[in-house]
């Protein structure tokens, strides 16, 4: 029997699929039927950065200011948020402490290092295993420079590990001057984890209505091809471990963001789609490829086509469509 376990974050997990952080990661009795389905962590819903904020200095007001974060937030409060959304979500973790024995990651969403970070300790109180913080920086701020956008990073790192001496993970997107750089830079910062990539809001237009709307909420499997990539040549480039979210659908997409390097797949969107049970599907599907291909455990494949390791890595370098629009073989 192919062994599953991995390492991540200092854990040993029972398998390398990871339930990502969604609106199915939301209850303990969400968690307790990830962990019967085989998933070896659960990362809980962000909490926001701004819910933190808001509710902490209760004033609401502060949202329709102009200088305040990002507008979509007052309509998430006007319709979502709760007086006591931090207290149930420390109280759900305690919980879920009490009742499962894989990890518990909470999420924050965050984009500053401003007044919130203080709360990381209460996580960690309540039972948190480790912390997963959710940075997306959109690159659309006209009065700061790339690297001023990207020192917030390490910003917030710094300020978050005053609080905490549980590990921490970076979840990042693709956006960046100097993606390779970065990812390696962060990974030298005392995190112990880097998620690549975290999936964002994407705008669509209703020509009818005459209003924007969000579309593609549900990644599709053609996306993997971003976290593979990037996996594959920062893998052994890095002093932390690398998850991979974004397209990883199934079974076969698990097993090649590990064979790129990647330590565990986050997923989310093939959840919703077929339901948690499928978590225990794929891993079924990757001890039934490694015992056709002879691999004891996962360490004796991952990696083994990253850059460093594979004959071929121009494969992942390679920009172009040279070779098809040419009409090459």
């Amino acid at each position: 029997m192919a062994d599953l376990q991995t390492r991540y974050l200092g854990f040993k997990l029972k398998s390398p699929i990871i339930a990502a952080s969604s609106g199915l990661t939301n209850s303990v009795e969400d968690i307790k039927e990830f962990e019967k389905n085989g998933a070896g962590a659960v990362v809980l819903k962000s909490i926001f950065e701004e819910e933190i904020r808001v509710q902490l200095e209760q004033d609401q007001a502060a949202m329709s200011k102009e200088s305040f974060l990002y507008p979509e937030t007052l309509e998430f409060y006007e319709d979502f948020a709760s007086d006591d959304a931090l207290t149930r979500y420390l109280s759900m973790i305690t919980e879920a402490k009490k009742t499962v024995s894989i990890p518990i990651i909470p999420s924050i969403n965050c984009v500053t290092s401003e007044k919130w970070p203080f709360y990381a300790q209460y996580l960690q109180d309540a039972g948190a295993d480790a912390l997963e913080l959710n940075i997306f920086l959109m690159p659309s701020d006209f009065g700061k420079t790339c690297d001023e956008r990207e020192r917030e990073y390490f910003q917030i790192i710094e300020e978050v590990k005053k609080y905490v001496k549980i590990p921490i993970s970076l979840k990042i997107s693709f956006y960046s001057n100097n993606l390779g750089s970065l990812i390696q830079e962060l990974s030298y910062s005392g995190i112990d984890g880097l998620v690549l990539f975290n999936r964002f809001y994407s705008p669509d237009i209703d020509i009818n209505k005459m209003e924007i709307i969000s579309t593609n909420v549900l990644s599709k499997p053609s996306e993997m091809s971003m976290p593979l990539r990037w996996i594959g040549i920062m893998a052994d480039r890095v002093e932390c471990d690398l998850a991979a979210s974004t397209g990883i659908h199934d079974g076969s997409g698990a097993i090649k963001l590990m064979l790129a390097g990647a330590n565990v797949i986050q997923v989310a969107s093939t959840v919703y789609k077929n339901g948690k049970y499928y978590i225990q599907t794929m891993l079924n599907d990757i001890e039934t490829w490694m015992n056709e291909k002879g691999y004891k455990n996962l360490d004796e494949f991952r990696g083994l086509l990253s850059t460093r390791k594979t004959e071929n890595p121009a494969a992942y370098y390679r920009m172009q469509f040279m070779r098809y629009f040419a009409g090459r073989d």
